[in-house]
């Protein structure tokens, strides 16, 4: 089966057809990774003017001189370390509990098949429908005052991972990845004796670790950028995640020491996405394939 492209491969064996080929996509490339890092370079560099540089019209491109103070200053003044201690909590916190939770139902719904299981799927796709707006009044009643235990969760990392470990969207992108995971091979595991927990422990999980990579990085980076549900439930500024603490801290600071500030709170995002970017490309491919 013969593949259509835009150059056929009598032209792009010609020289010239190949230095054409090689210097659009060259050129493609390079502007695609401009419009990427830019954006980034203009954050770094902006932190490294002085105040009266960054107000300037028009923008200087590089800074006269560089002044490394805006970011030890961000570092002390703004509390960075509690705050980014704060958020890491809360953000594995609620990652355990929604692959915990998630995988369980997921495992649950695909492959143990419980009695009115597609009803249950989707009545949990159905919130997926609803705004996310929309729930924060009742989730935060039900976090201020406990049923039946009439506790209150606030200014509590329990009121970050619990409203987080049930994720709709999560769920679904689990059980349809344990869809395709063969049935031989657990009634193979069944007929050595396996239960259906040391099943899920021994041979589902192994073989979900590319989705379970790409679950993992919804679950960090959502709790990590949310801001409004941690404003909602975080009075103590002492405790509050590093997104609430950069606009609370931010009145009376210089924007080189807000900037600052906000390049070192992209540093942990930005780095997950570098060190797991083969397990989200990975798990993006295995959930495109049949299995």
């Amino acid at each position: 089966m013969s593949t259509r492209t835009l150059i056929s491969p009598a032209a792009l064996a010609r020289p010239r057809g190949k230095a054409v080929y090689w210097t659009v996509f060259t050129v493609t490339v390079l502007l695609f990774a401009l419009a990427f890092l830019f954006p980034v370079y203009w954050m770094v560099t902006g932190a490294l003017k002085s105040p009266s540089e960054v107000a300037e019209t028009p923008p200087t491109l590089v800074p006269r001189h560089w002044h490394t103070s805006a970011y030890t200053d961000a570092w002390d003044l703004m509390q960075l370390p509690q705050h980014l201690w704060n958020t890491a909590v809360q953000a594995a916190g609620a990652w355990a509990c929604q692959l915990v939770l998630c995988t369980a139902a997921a495992y649950a719904l695909s492959k143990l098949r419980p009695l009115f299981g597609r009803v249950v799927l989707g009545g949990i796709l159905a919130t997926l429908m609803v705004p996310a707006q929309a729930l924060v009044v009742p989730t935060y009643l039900t976090v201020a005052d406990l049923p039946l235990i009439h506790t209150s969760l606030l200014n509590d990392p329990l009121a970050i991972w619990l409203p987080a470990a049930a994720n709709a969207f999560n769920l679904y992108l689990l059980k349809r990845f344990f869809d395709q995971i063969p049935r031989d091979v657990l009634e193979a595991a069944e007929i050595d004796g396996a239960g259906k927990l040391r099943i899920l422990w021994s041979i589902v999980l192994p073989m979900s670790r590319p989705v379970l990579g790409v679950v993992s990085i919804f679950a960090l980076v959502g709790v990590w950028q949310d801001f409004l549900w941690p404003l909602m439930v975080f009075s103590d500024t002492d405790k509050q995640p590093i997104s609430v603490a950069l606009v609370q801290l931010s009145q009376n600071i210089p924007l080189t020491v807000l900037v600052a500030a906000m390049v070192i709170a992209s540093i942990p995002v930005v780095a997950l996405f570098l060190v797991f970017q083969r397990h989200i490309i990975a798990g993006i491919g295995a959930g495109s394939v049949k299995g």
